[in-house]
């Protein structure tokens, strides 16, 4: 069987300028204790985009053997971040070329998002 682990890729919302993180945060606490009650060990990579995002990512993929790998809508679907989202995918495909990518609706859902990739 294919690892069970878990990297979710997504923006830091305590860096993000403009808006207030909390409900962002909370959503994000909501989504690791799904991970939680499904058993799923998951790790979390928040990203801030003027500090060497890539990096970051490269890092994390490369910290952990993952069945799953689920990119965040924050990256997905902002236009302005069309070009960072296909870094992402190019990255997840040479650093964990095992791994299948998830995309999820909300931070709370990262673990249905990956859970249809992990059965």
């Amino acid at each position: 069987m294919a690892a069970t682990r878990v990297l979710v890729i997504g923006l830091d919302p305590a860096k993000i300028q403009g808006w207030d993180p909390e409900p962002v945060q909370a959503a994000l606490a909501r989504g690791r204790a799904r991970f939680d009650e499904y058993g799923i060990e998951a790790d979390w990579c928040l990203v801030v985009l003027d500090d060497n995002p890539e990096g970051a990512i490269v890092e994390a993929l490369t910290g952990g053997d993952y069945g799953c790998v689920v990119i965040g809508g924050g990256i997905r679907t902002h236009e302005p971040l069309l070009e960072l989202f296909e870094k992402v995918v190019n990255l997840v495909r040479r650093h964990a070329p095992g791994a299948a990518i998830a995309f999820n609706s909300s931070p709370e859902d990262c673990a249905d998002a990956a859970l249809r990739w992990l059965r």
